[in-house]
């Protein structure tokens, strides 16, 4: 299901009543906020029909850790064919910042020479990791963290414990509450990992460094990412400033190059 995002939804809306829909789109907004649900769920209002496994439909996701030129190609050949159940042929890219830039400058012949009735939504929390000539060929439609209240209507009659740690957690990102609720270890592996967070300033570093040799560091960095957004209207507001702004610099190094992810957050956890 999609929670909150109405005002998007409703723009979305008019554009398909208009009749008038751009080639290309661009979903931004960081991570888990349900981005893809409604690429998805706009897809099949322009098909009339769920998409996944439709004909005229292609969802492209990163092989490995890149989303490679060959896979640019198969988008290509694609859109070059005629439409066989809708007027649309479509393609959802998701997390097209993982692009090489050699599949980059291959897809932006793509949006330069839009084929027929084609219809493409890149899907993105790093748009800045995009070429500049890409992004200025996409509808850019932004979403943002849910209002609080959104979430505590929408928990208001389930049966669930810990709903004020929830509302915390999530910081208005329905993916990670969807997470819990299907997964309500998520919860408690998110609180283990920021109660050590607090305990950081006060440890060795070789405890510092033999606890990150068992995280996963992908799940680790956004919990720290979350953790420190909370500490920015704290009283501990510069701290968590400096460490944030390394923590997402982090994140943006080690999608556009090969670093040690394990000596990079030993590094990180230095300032913590």
């Amino acid at each position: 299901m999609i929670l909150g995002h109405q005002r998007q939804i409703n723009f979305l809306k008019k554009i398909l009543d208009s009749g008038k829909i751009p080639h290309a789109f661009l979903f931004s907004g960081q991570e888990k906020l349900g981005k893809r649900k409604i690429a998805l769920e706009f897809s099949s209002w322009i098909l009339k029909e769920p998409p996944i496994s439709h004909p005229d439909f292609l969802l492209v996701e990163p092989k490995g850790e890149t989303i490679q030129i060959d896979q640019i190609r198969e988008i290509n050949h694609h859109l070059s064919l005629t439409p066989f159940r809708s007027k649309y042929k479509i393609v959802i890219l998701d997390s097209a910042h993982l692009m090489t830039i050699q599949a980059q400058n291959c897809f932006l012949k793509t949006l330069e020479e839009p084929k027929g009735n084609s219809i493409i939504i890149l899907i993105t929390p790093f748009s800045e990791l995009l070429l500049s000539t890409i992004l200025s060929r996409c509808q850019e439609i932004k979403f943002f963290p849910l209002k609080r209240k959104e979430i505590e209507d929408f928990l208001k009659n389930k049966k669930i414990k810990n709903k004020e740690k929830i509302l915390e957690v999530c910081q208005g990102r329905p993916g990670v509450l969807f997470e819990i609720l299907k997964d309500p270890k998520k919860l408690k592996e998110i609180e283990k990992i920021e109660k050590t967070l607090e305990n950081f300033p006060q440890m060795a570093i070789f405890q510092k460094f033999n606890y990150l040799k068992s995280v996963n560091f992908d799940q680790f960095l956004e919990v720290l990412i979350s953790y420190f957004q909370k500490k920015i209207f704290s009283k501990e507001h510069s701290r968590a400033v400096k460490i944030l702004k390394l923590a997402q610099n982090l994140q943006i190094l080690c999608l556009t190059s090969k670093v040690d992810r394990r000596m990079a957050l030993e590094l990180l956890s230095l300032e913590i």
